[in-house]
Formats: structure tokens, sequence, C-alpha cells
């Protein structure tokens, strides 16, 4: 038997396309060749700078502890003097309806809280009284 050398080489297919883009039967992606170019990109600005100014913000709104103390024990020397308002007008025998209109819009007034302890008790016992005597100056009109 007669083994031959290395002797030319004969094509047995078509010729190759497969490296060729575009062409049919090759491996460039669909839709490639219709791109005009990149996708333009919106512009952001800087977001952490403003995520951190609003933090900062947040926090200065947020009263502390003190802050909320000095809160409540104002509110509860404005309803006390008018109490003592109204407990003058009393006195003289004509109770102001400038006075229990006062009281009344305090009372609704939202209240700042002090953490439990005396502070806080004594500011119950402030609203109470008020609202006691809201409730007397409604019967004593209704009646």
């Amino acid at each position: 038997m007669k083994v031959g050398g290395a002797s030319g080489s004969g094509t047995v297919g078509g010729a190759r396309t497969a490296g060729r883009p575009g062409v049919a039967g090759g491996f460039a992606p669909m839709g490639l060749e219709q791109a005009q170019g990149p996708a333009p990109m919106a512009r952001t600005g800087p977001a952490a700078a403003v995520s951190t100014l609003d933090a900062l913000i947040a926090l200065q709104e947020t009263p502390g502890p003190t802050e909320r103390r000095k809160r409540a024990v104002v509110r509860a020397g404005r309803l006390l003097d008018a109490l003592d308002s109204l407990k003058l007008g009393l006195l003289d025998g004509a109770p102001s309806t400038e006075a229990m209109e006062r009281l009344q819009r305090l009372v609704r007034e939202e209240r700042a809280g002090a953490e439990g302890g005396p502070l806080q008790d004594l500011l119950d016992q402030i609203d109470t009284r008020a609202a006691v005597e809201i409730a007397k100056q409604e019967v004593a009109r209704a009646a």
C-alpha cells in the first residue's frame, strides 16, 4: 500500500462565509446594521449633593428632647395664662368669650411630649384643668 504525502488541499464544500458580517449565515446580531450610533444619554444632576442637603434639613427640623421640653413648657405657660384670664372674668361676674376662645384654641394645639417624669404629669394636669373649664362653660351655655 502506498501512502501519499501531503497534497494540496481540495475543497469539498462551497466558499466559507462565517467570518464576514452581513452575509447570510454569518454571526452578526440582528439589527446592528440599522443602528445609527449610540443612544443619547439623559443628563442627570449631582444626586448625592441633593440627598445630603435634604438629610441635613430634615435633621435640623426634628426637635430634640430639649426643644420638645421647651415647647411643652411654653404651651403650658400660655394655657395657665388663659386659665388666669378666664378666672378673672368669672370673678368679675362676666366671663370673657375671648378668653374662652383663646383657651379652646390653646387646648387644640399640638402638645409636645416631655418624655414622662414630673413635667409630663404637670402638663397633663394643666390640660385636664383646661378641658374641665371648657366643659363647664359649654354646660353653662347650654342651660
